[in-house]
């Protein structure tokens, strides 16, 4: 099947490690308040959707977090999928039957395990265990987790697709860095390659999970209504292109590798996350919510800093990998400034951060 062999062809780009001014784990405060926003409904989900019959013969709880990065904030998910399960056995007067609790972090096999576990919580009440693989292939045995979990990384494809990156073909992406504000036939290869990743990803944790297991992810996107060029992502992705632009044109880096250079992400609609789920049959969606949106002017936008922090965090090592490490500290300044001078630009624009639930059919 395809998920068996995606991982041969997946690209791998891990978040900035090390305890640098730059570092993932110092820079991830927004996905942080995502994961907060995120627990009243991933408390609702185990209260409501979690089977404690399914579970009530296993001496252990298996629960995976997907795209764990370096921390902190794959601990705090953990621990609100934790507390929830333990409060659904308290509640149902179960306290002599809570299971001991496996906790797998899985990410890429170049992430900085070493980071992650160095600052694993010291109180913890699970075993943990570092899983490495893309999770475009299977990672765990047969119908072994009773919890997947994923924040802010299905957004990342498993690589750019092949014809936007051909000379002579329709699609390709001469002078831009993304396909939000790019022709049709580059929107249609990544939404093509979204999909293909999708089943990948789905296929595989239908045969990882328990039947009747769930499974949690929050992505990204931007609402049904809206084109692609008018999502927030799309202008903070044309900055960033400008900036090249401008660095190209002081010899900084070639316009060659500019052309050449795409960003392998995904921001999907929620009609088309829903859609994906749906070809792949072995799930039931139990919930599907856009949060609230976290990205309101005042708290981030107009602290272009913490922006530019954020970008640089999540993406140096894919422009590192492309353009050499020494360009870095001029591109995210160059880039800092300009979303401080278009901050009325990126305030007008659409985004959405999606949360899905989904449960393991019995069939």
């Amino acid at each position: 099947m395809a998920a068996e062999g995606a991982g041969k062809y997946t690209e791998a780009y891990p978040m900035k490690s090390g305890d640098g001014p730059s570092n993932y784990a110092e820079n991830s405060l927004y996905q942080k308040a995502v994961v907060d926003v995120a627990k009243e409904v991933l408390n609702k989900a185990i209260a409501e959707k979690l089977d404690m019959e399914i579970f009530s013969s296993a001496n252990s709880f298996h629960i995976a977090d997907l795209g764990c990065s370096v921390g902190p904030n794959t601990f705090y998910s953990v621990e609100n999928i934790l507390q929830a399960v333990v409060f659904k056995y308290k509640s149902r007067g179960l306290n002599s039957q809570i299971p001991e609790f496996q906790v797998f972090f899985s990410d890429h096999n170049s992430n900085d395990f070493n980071m992650l576990f160095k600052s694993l919580p010291q109180n913890r009440r699970y075993y943990a265990a570092g899983v490495p693989g893309s999770f475009y292939s299977r990672l765990f045995p047969n119908a072994s987790i009773h919890f997947f979990h994923s924040s802010y990384a299905i957004q990342w494809l498993s690589r750019v697709p092949k014809k936007v990156l051909e000379k002579h073909s329709p699609s390709w992406n001469k002078g831009r860095v993304h396909y939000l504000d790019s022709t049709d036939e580059v929107v249609r290869a990544y939404e093509a390659q979204y999909a293909e990743d999708m089943e990948c990803f789905l296929h595989a944790r239908a045969q990882e999970m328990v039947h009747g297991g769930l499974m949690a992810l929050t992505t990204p996107g931007y609402p049904d209504d809206t084109p692609p060029s008018h999502s927030r992502p799309c202008v903070l992705y044309q900055i960033l292109g400008s900036c090249l632009i401008d660095m190209a044109r002081k010899g900084v880096v070639s316009e060659e590798k500019i052309d050449s250079f795409n960003v392998p992400q995904y921001y999907v609609r929620p009609r088309e996350l829903e859609a994906a789920v749906e070809r792949n049959g072995c799930f039931s969606i139990e919930i599907m919510e856009n949060l609230p949106n976290l990205l309101e002017p005042d708290t981030f936008l107009k602290r272009s800093k913490l922006v530019a922090s954020f970008m640089r965090a999540a993406q140096e090592g894919l422009f590192k990998q492309h353009f050499g490490e020494e360009i870095l500290d001029e591109l995210f300044d160059l880039f800092q400034k300009k979303v401080k001078e278009q901050h009325s630009e990126i305030e007008t624009r659409k985004t959405v951060d999606i949360l899905i639930v989904l449960k393991r059919k019995e069939n």
